[in-house]
């Protein structure tokens, strides 16, 4: 053939081949995936500093320990309410028209699964603590520290954002540890990770390998309960409170011994974990953990009870029905503000 003696015709057709493949094979399912995956109605699109925040993300190597892919199997449903889908990740644009997006999906959980983590863990000190030393919050974390991103100051200034560290967790170094710009851009990034509800028309996909898990409603009205306290405990407020109770001392306030535990004010009980609390200046703010997390009246007495008889604390057990009259009037309050 003569194709085969001609060098110039030779790679002239082999390379209008490999063109014509690369575009069917490669470039229009791209763009066919593009145009049929629009980012769901209620993604919230990146604010400047949370855009700035996932290239330091990305700089950082965030991206080798963590993912961001809610698998459709039961052991994922604990990164977020739902399996992801395509359209979770529409919204991933290039950096620049030279440079594409790092794969924020990630490929290795050395560390936990960020796709929700803004629901499940919004509290701002709590994620500036973990960045600077992550064995302040987490014991057992072998997460590096990213304390090039802070700065210590003996004097901070009014416009500081200064972070209540621990002094056992601060090296030998003395003064007040305070947040650099680029850090709170990473915060704002890693707190905008929310996984958007779909339309509610749109049935999610199933988590496979499901448990069967008992009906609690059927239980409670036998004045018993499934719904495990413990396991409640340890995964929303453990991080903050920490297993024994005792909190971090500046941080976060402990609930071993705490009046409002074992006292007899449940409207500030419950209005504190539904709707979070900001009213001590020698601890940082809580999130409103009950709300972002869709706890019901049994979930909220299960964790309560939980925290009254641990730790040495011996507060009064309480129901659901009770609880369940007080989330109807703290969220009546909470309107009419």
């Amino acid at each position: 053939m003569n194709i085969f003696n001609n060098h110039i015709r030779l790679y002239t057709t082999a390379g209008l081949f490999f063109l014509v493949l690369t575009f069917f094979t490669a470039i229009k399912p791209a763009l066919d995936n593009q145009q049929n995956n629009a980012p769901l109605p209620n993604t919230q699109p990146l604010s400047g500093d949370a855009m700035e925040g996932k290239n330091i993300y990305i700089r950082e190597g965030c991206v080798g320990c963590h993912t961001q892919q809610v698998r459709n199997v039961a052991m994922d449903k604990m990164f977020g309410t739902r399996p992801g889908i395509a359209a979770d990740y529409a919204h991933m644009k290039r950096i620049s028209i030279w440079v594409n997006t790092a794969t924020l999906m990630g490929t290795e959980r050395t560390g936990p699964d960020l796709t929700d983590v803004g629901n499940r863990q919004p509290s701002k000190d709590w994620n500036l603590m973990h960045l600077y030393n992550p064995r302040s919050v987490v014991p057992q974390s072998i997460m590096p520290s990213y304390s090039w991103l802070f700065e210590i100051k003996e004097t901070p200034s009014d416009s500081d954002v200064v972070v209540s560290m621990p002094e056992e967790f601060m090296n030998g170094q003395t003064g007040k540890v305070v947040a650099k710009k680029e850090v709170l851009q990473l915060l704002a990034y890693i707190q905008s990770l929310k996984q958007a509800p779909l339309p509610e028309a749109t049935k999610p996909m199933d988590f496979l390998y499901k448990k069967e898990q008992k009906d609690i409603t059927a239980d409670s009205k036998k004045g018993g309960s499934t719904v495990d306290g413990k396991a409640l405990y340890a995964a929303n407020c453990q991080a903050c409170h920490q297993e024994n109770g005792e909190g971090l001392k500046g941080a976060f306030p402990p609930l071993k011994g705490s009046k409002i535990v074992t006292g007899n004010n449940l409207e500030l009980y419950v209005d504190i974990i539904m709707n979070g609390y900001d009213a001590n200046p020698s601890y940082g703010a809580m999130a409103a953990v009950g709300s972002n997390m869709n706890f019901d009246e049994h979930k909220v007495a299960a964790i309560i009870n939980y925290e009254r008889t641990s730790w040495g604390n011996s507060g009064k057990k309480i129901t659901p029905e009770e609880i369940k009259k007080i989330m109807d009037f703290v969220k009546i309050k909470i309107a009419a503000k």
